[in-house]
């Protein structure tokens, strides 16, 4: 005894259009022999799920099954059987299993294979990120053959029209109750044949080849950005269109400088008696030119001097970064007889102005333990 169809679909009997869709769709992707090879009652579960949907998702076939029930489709009855043509399971099949089973989508390509992307890591120094360059590389990579000009087909032949697939590169297979379309075995879904392959190549179209390419590199450019150059990656097979070539940079750290955005930093060391008398001295920026730094009396150790305008440039924009430059105040070292003498005596005639941070600190540090203590 056949089973409800309702039952088979795991609906109720006031399921709408779109809720018998959805039931459908889950359970044909459960049981689809592709899911389930050898599985005769998978393929037998898979038909009557099928059965039901055909007749359910008819207004005049549901209505004839909720009257009389499978008596109505039976001897020739209104309903007929289920199948592919007229609008039925084909218009929803593709949508389905169009993913499992290629779908449209490959049938767009024409049959030609689109050549894979590459990959070439570059390393730049900072320099030349600072003022961009046009660089040449040679990266071996698949080619289009000279002698077929991409075909395949040996000088003087042509590919022919596979005779499997009649030049669609699809065939149908049936399965069991089912003929489902797939990529023709024959000429892989190119729709054309090679009789006589080319002798260079092998009948691929394509050789591989050091090529050298130009790359152009902007000035501002900063660490990790990836150029890609179209069409310059591997060559398509039998004259499909080529992938892309996509450089990834890298920018090797700077003996002086440090990078953050459009701005430079760069620690330079001055003397104690130049903080403490003030003074200045001369830096070489990135782009070789000398720029004067002042120092102020008093200057304390990892005090911040800004240069404007001294610092990367914003990749294609007009605006420049700035240049940070951060003293980094050296204890002497090495003292004669006669320097230590003189420190000495500084140290003797020095008062709490002359180093306020380091007496405030340790009054601070005093009464705060005090407190504690009352």
């Amino acid at each position: 005894m056949k089973a409800d169809f309702y039952e088979t679909l795991g609906v109720s009997k006031e399921a709408n259009e779109k809720d018998l869709k959805a039931a459908f769709r889950k359970l044909a992707m459960q049981c689809h022999p592709d899911r389930n090879p050898d599985d005769n009652e998978a393929e037998r579960r898979f038909k009557e799920i099928n059965e039901a949907y055909e007749v359910l998702k008819d207004p005049q076939k549901r209505a004839a099954y909720d009257r009389f029930g499978h008596a109505a489709f039976e001897n020739g009855g209104a309903g007929g059987g289920p199948g592919f043509g007229g609008g039925g399971f084909s218009d929803i099949f593709e949508d389905i299993f169009g993913e499992m089973m290629g779908g449209r989508q490959r049938r767009s390509s024409g049959g030609r294979d689109r050549g894979a992307d590459l990959r070439y890591n570059m390393e730049i120094a900072l320099e030349e990120a600072f003022s961009g360059k046009t660089a040449q590389i040679r990266v071996p990579s698949s080619v289009a053959c000279d002698d077929c000009s991409g075909t395949g087909a040996e000088p003087g032949t042509q590919p022919v029209t596979c005779t499997m697939c009649s030049g669609s590169g699809r065939v149908r297979a049936a399965q069991g109750f089912f003929s489902i379309e797939r990529t023709c075995p024959t000429c892989h879904g190119r729709g054309q044949t090679i009789a006589d392959p080319c002798k260079k190549c092998s009948g691929q179209g394509r050789v591989v080849e050091e090529r050298s390419l130009s790359v152009n590199i902007p000035a501002g450019i900063e660490d990790g950005t990836r150029i890609r150059l179209a069409g310059e990656g591997e060559a398509g097979l039998r004259g499909g269109p080529s992938g892309d070539l996509y450089i990834f940079l890298s920018v090797t750290p700077h003996e002086f400088f440090q990078r953050d955005g459009e701005n430079l930093y760069c620690t330079v060391p001055i003397s104690m008696t130049t903080a403490a008398l003030g003074g200045a001295f001369e830096v070489t920026t990135l782009d070789g030119s000398q720029a004067r730094v002042k120092v102020t009396e008093g200057t304390q150790n990892g005090r911040r001097f800004r240069l404007r305008g001294k610092g990367m440039p914003v990749l294609r924009q007009p605006a420049v970064g700035d240049l940070i430059i951060q003293v980094s105040v050296e204890t002497p070292q090495n003292l004669s007889k006669k320097q230590r003498e003189l420190l000495e005596e500084f140290e003797q005639l020095s008062s709490k102005d002359n180093s306020p941070q380091s007496s405030g600190f340790f009054a601070r540090m005093k009464d705060f333990f005090e407190s504690f203590s009352d």
